[in-house]
C-alpha cells in the first residue's frame, strides 16, 4: 500500500516564497492537502495567472497567524486530523520598520505557530530565516559560524530561531536563505533592475557604493522551493547523516546557489542588459557616504523616483505591483552577505538547477514584470 502523501500548512502562503511553494507542490502533486494562511487576500496580492490554482481560495484562509485567537482556525481540519509539514514562510519582509513592528509581525508569528506546531506534534516544522544573522564576512558562513546579525530584520529572525529551538517537542528546521531572485520578484533584485531602468532612461552611469568585491549572495526561487521541499521530506523520513554531535540537535541549513554572487557579478549583470554604464564608488567616497548615509540614501531616492514615475506614467502604467526603485539604508551597508550552502548539497543530497545568476534569469525576471504589465 502506498503511503499517504503529507498535508501542508504555509504560513504565509501568499508571499513571494509562500506561492511559489505552494505551486510547486501543487504542480508536482506532493502532498494530500494543501491550506495557505495569509493575512493579505489573494485578490490583492498581485498573483500571476499561473498561481491561481495553486493559491485558489478553497485552500486559502485570511489570518494574522501572530494572533492567539486565530490558531484554531489556522490548524484545525475538517477530518480532525493534523498536519504533517508545516513551512513558516511569514513574517515583516519589509526593511526599516520600528522594532515593534518585527516583535509582533516576525517574532511573535514564528513563537506562536512554532508553540502550536508542538503542541499539536506536527511531523516537521519548517522555519525561514536569514543569512544576515551571520557576522559579516567576505568568506562564506557556514550554519555554525559566528552570528551577528546586520539588519533588523535578522535580529529577530535570530531570535525566534533561538526561542523555537527551546520549544519541547517541536520537530523544527531552520532554513536561512540570501537573496531570492526570479520572477515577480519585489525585493532587491526588483530595486536593483528598478534604478537600472530609470539610469537607462537618463542615460546616466548606475554606480555602486563600496565595491566590486562585496557579497550579495543569491538563489533562485525554484531552487528555493525545491530546497525547502527535499529538507522537509530528508527530516521525516529520519535525518540521514545528522550528526546531532557535531552539528547541534536542530537542522540548519543555508540555502544559496554556487555562484558567489557578489556587487560586481550583479553590475556586469545589469550593464549588459540594460546597456548602460556600471560602477563603484570605491573606499573613500563611500567611506564618506557612511558619515552621512541618511542624506545619501534621501538623495539617490530623490533622483530616481520622480523619473520612475514619469515612466510608468508615459507607458501608461496606472498599477506598477510591487515594485519601485526605492532603496533602503539597510541594504546600503557595507556587510557581506556571504554563505557556504554545502551542508545541503552533502547531508540532503540537493543539487540546484540554477546554480549561479546570470544575464538570462535577470531577463526572465523583467518579462515575468512585462507579462503582469508593472514595467515600463
Amino acid at each position: 500500500m502506498a503511503t499517504e502523501k503529507p498535508s501542508v500548512l504555509i504560513i504565509g502562503g501568499l508571499g513571494y516564497i509562500g506561492r511559489f511553494l505552494a505551486r510547486y507542490i501543487h504542480e508536482n502533486e506532493l502532498a494530500s492537502e494543501i491550506r495557505l494562511v495569509d493575512k493579505v487576500l489573494p485578490q490583492l496580492a498581485w498573483l500571476a495567472p499561473e498561481f491561481e490554482e495553486a493559491c485558489s481560495s478553497d485552500k486559502f484562509i485570511q489570518a494574522d497567524a501572530s494572533k492567539e485567537q486565530a490558531l484554531a482556525r489556522i490548524f484545525d481540519r475538517p477530518d480532525g486530523k493534523e498536519w504533517d509539514y508545516v513551512f513558516n514562510c511569514g513574517g515583516e519582509t519589509r526593511y526599516s520598520q520600528e522594532d515593534e513592528v518585527y516583535k509582533v509581525r516576525s517574532l511573535g508569528l514564528s513563537l506562536a505557530v512554532g508553540r502550536e506546531a508542538a503542541k499539536r506534534k506536527v511531523r516537521c516544522f519548517v522555519e525561514l530565516s536569514t543569512g544576515m544573522v551571520y557576522k559579516s564576512n567576505s568568506a562564506p558562513s557556514k550554519e555554525d559560524d559566528k552570528l551577528k546579525p546586520w539588519s533588523k530584520i535578522a535580529v529577530f529572525k535570530l531570535q525566534a530561531e533561538e526561542e523555537l529551538a527551546k520549544i519541547e517537542g517541536l520537530n523544527l528546521v531552520i532554513v536561512r536563505l540570501p537573496h531570492v531572485y526570479g520572477p515577480y520578484a519585489s525585493q532587491w533584485v526588483a530595486t536593483a533592475l528598478c534604478m537600472a531602468r530609470v539610469y537607462q532612461a537618463l542615460g546616466e552611469e548606475m554606480k555602486w557604493l563600496w565595491t566590486k568585491d562585496l557579497r550579495t549572495n543569491t538563489a533562485h526561487i525554484d531552487d528555493v522551493t525545491r530546497a525547502l521541499w527535499a529538507v522537509t521530506a530528508w527530516y521525516d523520513a529520519g535525518k540521514a547523516n545528522w550528526d546531532e554531535k557535531s552539528m547541534g540537535p536542530v537542522p540548519i541549513f543555508n540555502v544559496v546557489d554556487n555562484g558567489v554572487t557578489n556587487q560586481g557579478v550583479v553590475a556586469d549583470i545589469i550593464g549588459e542588459v540594460f546597456g548602460i554604464g556600471t560602477g563603484f564608488q570605491g573606499q573613500l567616497l563611500s567611506n564618506l557616504a557612511r558619515l552621512n548615509m541618511d542624506s545619501v540614501v534621501d538623495d539617490v531616492n530623490d533622483d530616481v523616483l520622480g523619473p520612475w514615475a514619469d515612466l510608468l506614467s508615459d507607458a501608461g502604467i496606472t498599477r506598477p505591483g510591487p515594485l519601485t526603485p526605492f532603496m533602503e539604508k539597510e541594504l546600503l551597508k557595507d556587510t557581506d552577505l556571504s554563505m557556504d550552502g554545502s551542508r545541503l548539497e552533502t547531508v540532503v543530497g540537493f543539487k540546484y538547477d540554477k546554480p549561479t545568476i546570470t544575464k538570462e534569469l535577470v531577463e526572465e525576471v523583467i518579462e515575468s514584470y512585462k507579462k503582469m504589465n508593472w514595467w515600463p
